[in-house]
């Protein structure tokens, strides 16, 4: 059994690594001084970007227009350093219009003709797939392969794109009306489904005063590029004990209705269940987490802070739950209570 006071620094934590969980607590805490230049409050919508950034994952973010979407991740990109681009999607978008297309050119010189790859604009290293259920199935695909690969394949030539890459996609939940939901194995791909919500009334009043009058923030790049990718590196190095393991696991295979797992409430409310990309995103999710917050170890108290964004675009309500009300994130409160931790984690946790 593992001791919390020998877990700060673990055996399996070089000096290097342990002095880069230090520089990421530093970044980590610069980043959202920078941020809050531009956007007033919304810390948990921040934090549970962050740690999806670090975590090498894909957000979703839903919420409704003017919560200030677009203008967190351009300003994040442009802190972190990073290239970004803004692609809107509507009913007419085409998959190259996204991912490029090859053209023939002459060569002036020799007069001979061939083809050349022009990039679209998912070359960059941010991407915000704005209203990304605006577009046909076929369209909202192009994203697949440059989400899992890290490429684009045209012509039959693979053309990969550059690191870190992340794919930040909005949802507006009011008008569903010429959508395209996406589709479960699309909605997997993504590490986190993060709610955007209304400001407080003094968060408001904030908004009111910057947006109202000649501000303009002075923003300094906090990380580069290069500094990202290998703080990945170091948020995967993370150890995490079996049983912190062996409780990610309970979490997702509670919500699977066709396994003796499952609790009772979500035989009675889920249609269907998180898979293990749900187990995987929790484990990593966690791990940045905790690193974000200065340890180098990982608690089941970690695993719970990331749980609603993890599991909530997983877990598919039926019919009853609709009708009685129950939204996927009450479901995952009633998780959260039904698995406890066992004693051995409680000690680790505590």
């Amino acid at each position: 059994m593992a001791d919390p006071k020998d877990s700060v620094v673990s055996p399996e934590a070089s000096a290097k690594d342990v002095e880069s969980v230090r520089q990421l607590r530093a970044a980590y805490d610069s980043i959202r001084a920078e941020l809050a230049k531009v956007i007033v409050g919304q810390e948990r919508v921040v934090d549970e970007l962050l740690v999806s950034i670090f975590a090498r994952g894909h957000c979703l973010l839903i919420g409704v227009p003017g919560l200030a979407k677009t203008m967190l991740i351009r300003t994040l990109a442009q802190t972190l350093s990073l290239s970004f681009n803004r692609i809107q999607f509507t009913p007419d978008l085409m998959p190259s219009d996204i991912t490029g297309t090859e053209v023939i050119q002459e060569d002036k010189i020799t007069g001979q003709r061939g083809f050349k790859f022009l990039r679209g604009p998912i070359f960059a290293n941010v991407i915000l797939a704005d209203e990304i259920n605006r577009t046909p199935p076929k369209t909202q695909a192009a994203l697949l392969e440059a989400m899992q690969e890290f490429q684009v394949t045209a012509g039959g030539k693979k053309h990969p794109l550059e690191e870190p890459f992340f794919v930040l996609a909005t949802q507006n939940p009011i008008e569903q009306e010429g959508t395209y939901p996406l589709p479960e194995a699309q909605l997997d791909r993504f590490m986190f489904n993060i709610r955007v919500d209304y400001p407080s009334e003094q968060e408001e009043m904030l908004v009111m005063k910057f947006t109202t009058a000649d501000y303009k923030a002075d923003l300094k790049r906090v990380l580069s590029g290069p500094e990202i990718m290998n703080l990945q590196d170091i948020v995967r190095r993370v150890p995490i004990a079996d049983h912190v393991l062996r409780y990610a696991i309970r979490l997702a295979r509670a919500t699977r209705v066709s396994t003796t797992e499952a609790v009772d409430f979500v035989k009675e409310w889920v249609s269907w269940g998180a898979g293990p990309r749900a187990s995987q995103y929790l484990v990593l999710g966690g791990k940045a987490h905790a690193i974000l917050h200065g340890r180098h170890y990982v608690s089941t108290e970690d695993i719970r802070a990331v749980a609603h964004p993890v599991l909530r675009h997983r877990i598919i309500t039926n019919f009853s739950a609709e009708a009685a009300g129950i939204t996927p994130d009450r479901i995952i409160d009633r998780l959260i209570e039904a698995i406890q931790p066992t004693e051995s984690e409680a000690l680790v946790r505590g």
